[in-house]
């Protein structure tokens, strides 16, 4: 028998390699022929956490007894420090031991909350545009999903009367996220209060991802402030955007003891918890100070989202200057047929490596987006790279 007699499980056929992975391969050998290009594709913040943070995290792993095992549902200083985050900057109150689960990222909460509530064959809502994720592990998994439409029109926020005229039958999760990634639209109190709505009177839960609203935010809104929320929504928070630890692989969820217990039961047998000097560290990054966040999430990007907009202006894209997160979205030029066409040649004409809309879904065809996850140097040198090329 050969490797080629070998056929895959069928679910591969649902999905494509995530465009990231994809594109990055080209990225690569174009940097290996001396391209230098300049991404500003990834959310990958580019900036170290707290010094506290790194020091605590040598600190713990220099001692002899912190490198066994830990439990899968984290330990209780961490669970107890996202509970104190929770309620310092939301003014939500959650029980550290029961209503908080400590995850190795969002994708990994996407995975065991789908995996919790969802039978094969059953449905799921997703935003489009949105976080592909949503889509290709709900696909993965056996889901049918449905997307819901974002429109500018509607500022990017869910339109619920297309919602309610929806066939809702066999529906057991909605992804929601604001600050939306990949649109920049803020957080609403109104649409958290129509989604909790929404999903008690249709018995749906709500699944709100929000890594970003400490990114040019001055205003943290999450879904559990609404009342009743706790009971038929989860929350996701993330340390990667917020703390600088894109690659620590720490988050969390939140939601009522039922709900945690179950994606427990569904995590403790995919994986082991996480080293123990990391999560001590992110319970020291929890703690880290207003001036701290002030500077890292606000000060630094709102620099870098002024040299995004003129990147913007420069390609004659249409742009909103109430957006917030890590990204910039913007719509490209009537002359182009779809936004790969504009991204394409950025790419190698500028060499500029940019996030075409449509990988987040049809309402993206004509974006694109920019990463603020640069320098201010690589962003001036982009804005110059493209100003050259006369794209």
């Amino acid at each position: 028998m050969k490797a080629n007699d070998i056929q895959p499980a069928k679910r591969l056929a649902t999905v494509n390699e995530y465009y990231f992975s994809r594109k990055g391969k080209e990225v690569a050998r174009l940097n290996a022929e001396g391209k230098n290009i300049i991404s500003l594709a990834i959310g990958s913040p580019d900036l170290p956490p707290s010094p506290e943070t790194i020091e605590t995290l040598c600190n713990e792993a220099r001692k002899a007894d912190a490198h066994g095992y830990q439990p899968t549902a984290g330990i209780l200083p961490l669970k107890q420090a996202m509970a104190d985050f929770y309620h310092r900057w939301f003014n939500v109150s959650l029980d550290a031991q029961t209503e908080i689960q400590p995850l190795i990222g969002s994708k990994e909460g996407i995975l065991h909350t789908t995996l919790a509530f969802v039978n094969p064959g059953e449905k799921v809502l997703v935003p489009n545009p949105g976080y592909p994720t949503y889509t290709s592990l709900s696909r993965l998994l056996g889901c049918e999903v449905v997307n819901y439409n974002l429109r500018p029109e509607n500022n990017w926020q869910p339109d619920f009367e297309e919602l309610e005229n929806m066939n809702l039958e066999g529906v057991k999760l909605l992804w929601s996220n604001y600050p939306n990634m990949p649109t920049g639209a803020p957080a609403r109190r109104e649409t958290y209060e129509k989604l909790v709505d929404f999903a008690r009177r249709h018995g749906i839960v709500v699944v709100n991802d929000n890594p970003y609203s400490f990114i040019l935010g001055k205003e943290h809104l999450s879904i559990l402030q609404i009342p009743g929320a706790k009971d038929c929504c989860i929350e996701f928070n993330s340390m990667s955007k917020s703390h600088n630890m894109p690659g620590w692989r720490v988050g969390l969820l939140a939601t009522n003891a039922t709900f945690v217990s179950w994606i427990l039961k569904v995590k403790s047998n995919i994986d082991s918890g996480t080293f123990r000097p990391l999560q001590l560290a992110a319970a020291r990054a929890y703690a880290n100070s207003d001036e701290w966040h002030e500077e890292f999430n606000v000060q630094t990007y709102a620099r870098r989202r002024d040299l995004a907009g003129q990147i913007m202006d420069a390609l004659q894209c249409k742009w909103n200057p109430d957006q917030v997160g890590m990204f910039l979205w913007g719509r490209i030029p009537e002359r182009y047929t779809h936004a790969e066409e504009l991204t394409e040649r950025v790419l190698h004409e500028a060499r500029v490596f940019i996030t075409p809309g449509f990988i987040f879904g049809s309402n993206g065809e004509r974006y694109l987006r920019i990463s603020l996850c640069a320098n201010e140097e690589k962003l001036a040198e982009a804005l110059n790279r493209i100003k050259e090329s006369g794209i």
